[in-house]
């Protein structure tokens, strides 16, 4: 019925079924007979993740190794583990693969062949292998014999930690080991995980290049000009760069070399509570047969899923293969930026809805990286709260913010590219308070950053954050463009903004080693009428 290879040449197994790059057709099979999947009338494979519907980054570890220790960013969201506990998990999981049936991927992270890096994925799921197989880059014939990983992924769902034993903060673990150049998966069923190693595993490596790896999404317009869309999940990403107007080069993760931008993966992984037909039709068309939808409720009787039901999460999700997207640059490159947007969702609702930052702002707003995490992205997460995360994408971003925002600013100055922050977030009060930013003025500033007309306006300087806001733009309402005119109470306004000034201030005393232009940002945001 399946491909069966009991070669044992995975070098890692013992003697294990393994199934080889399965078709679609034959992963979804698999995934409805054995693992509680089912079929949605669009054609898309559903499945509930269980326990888990979002990462978990506090047992997410690196592997505290001689020939990495002085470059990580330790802390709260790069965790080490000794490896000696490593070395225990990974003897818990060989033997945990013993004689069960296994899902291997073999592909690419990386569209730039100069760059890519061959892996291997092995699941204990077919659905998760389904996952991988339409997330990463799937290898041409030619490319898949004698295809040799630099880094293996192996994700056992099932394969519970024991924290007092294992040395882990729960029964879920992802470790990385740069050393043995492979990454660990257990306890969680959340496919996101597997992606989100693997970027992680990039955002390490390709500095040492003088590449700079994004946590963003690019697409390109009909000229060739590129925009970047920076931002944490839930921000936008996804939803801003699939534009019916432009081709989708990426809606996650990129790399900015000499040449320009690529995608890491070959796969799109979206939000899709809320989902419709007339504000994404993007998204909505590109959820069809291969796609895979965690935790989305399915109507048992019709087969229609409902995506505006939450009950297992907000934070539903549909991976899918680039190619459904209709217009997407297949190869997974474009030239070099010339638009940049920062996406901030601001829960407290005192941020512009879009403004033009210099480059030493753009660097100081890139390390600072605020923005909410909005409900279900983690664990934990019920409603937003705001938070920093260091080139808006901190739990990714292993070495010290600096080496990033440096390249950043170097590439921006090379070659001149416009950098806007967008604040979809709460507008007219804090959240509670206030509305979420219409999704309709925010695609219309976005266009205007993009093609130029914000440079044919008149700027106004906040007076807290010392951002420049535009005092018009087309198809959206001079009301809204500067954020004190939409409270009812200005010094409720005003405080509100004070807070926030603060909080950046505060966050940003962490980095030492920055230049003074930058750390001139951070001392004007509080300058004036600052609180205690």
């Amino acid at each position: 019925m399946y491909k069966v290879n009991e070669s044992n040449d995975l070098g890692i197994l013992k003697s294990s079924k393994v199934h080889y790059n399965l078709s679609t057709q034959e992963l979804m099979k698999v995934a409805v007979e054995k693992e509680g999947g089912c079929i949605a009338d669009n054609g898309a494979l559903c499945i509930n993740t269980g326990t888990y519907t979002g990462r978990s980054p506090n047992d997410r570890f690196i592997v505290d190794e001689p020939s990495v220790h002085d470059h990580i960013n330790w802390g709260k969201t790069n965790l080490s583990i000794s490896p000696e506990n490593f070395e225990k998990l990974y003897k818990k999981a060989m033997d945990y693969m013993n004689n069960k049936e296994l899902y291997v991927f073999e592909g690419f992270v990386g569209s730039d062949t100069e760059y890519r890096m061959p892996i291997r994925v092995i699941n204990e799921f077919a659905y998760q292998n389904l996952f991988a197989q339409q997330m990463f880059i799937k290898p041409k014939e030619n490319e898949l014999k004698g295809l040799s990983p630099e880094f293996t992924v192996i994700a056992l769902p099932e394969l519970k930690a024991v924290p007092e034993i294992d040395g882990t903060n729960s029964e879920v673990f992802i470790i990385i080991s740069f050393e043995k150049k492979l990454v660990l998966i257990g306890g969680t069923k959340y496919s996101g995980e597997i992606k989100k190693s693997m970027f992680t595993v990039m955002n390490y490596l390709l500095p040492f290049k003088n590449i700079l790896p994004m946590h963003c999404s690019a697409n390109v317009g009909e000229q060739g000009d590129v925009t970047l869309f920076f931002g944490l999940s839930g921000t936008g990403k996804t939803t801003l760069s699939a534009d019916n107007n432009r081709k989708l080069i990426g809606d996650d993760e990129h790399g900015w070399t000499e040449n320009g931008v690529f995608n890491f993966e070959g796969g799109c992984y979206a939000k899709c509570i809320n989902l419709s037909r007339e504000q994404e039709p993007q998204i909505w068309s590109a959820i069809k047969e291969g796609a895979v939808l965690e935790n989305v409720v399915i109507d048992e009787a019709t087969g229609k899923p409902d995506y505006d039901d939450d009950r297992y999460t907000e934070n539903t999700r549909v991976a899918f293969p680039v190619e459904h997207i209709d217009g997407a640059i297949m190869e997974g490159k474009g030239g070099i930026p010339n638009t940049i947007i920062f996406l901030t969702a601001d829960a407290t609702g005192v941020l512009p809805p879009i403004s033009k930052l210099t480059k030493e702002q753009a660097m100081y707003h890139f390390m600072s990286g605020y923005t909410s995490k909005l409900a279900g992205t983690e664990r934990g997460i019920i409603e937003p709260t705001a938070t920093f995360s260091t080139c808006f994408g901190g739990p990714f971003m292993i070495l010290k913010p600096q080496v990033y925002a440096k390249l950043l600013g170097e590439k921006i100055e090379q070659y001149n590219a416009n950098v806007f922050l967008v604040n979809t977030g709460w507008t007219g009060g804090s959240y509670g308070t206030g509305n979420r930013m219409k999704l309709k003025y925010t695609r219309s500033m976005v266009r205007a950053a993009m093609q130029g007309e914000l440079d044919k306006v008149n700027y106004v300087t906040d007076p807290i954050f010392k951002l420049n806001i535009p005092t018009e733009c087309p198809e959206v309402p001079t009301s809204i463009l500067n954020p004190s005119n939409t409270w009812e109470d200005i010094s409720e306004y005003n405080q509100k903004a004070k807070e926030l000034a603060h909080s950046f201030n505060k966050n940003f005393q962490q980095f030492q080693d920055v230049s003074e232009d930058i750390k001139k940002v951070n001392l004007e945001i509080v300058l004036e009428d600052s609180i205690a």
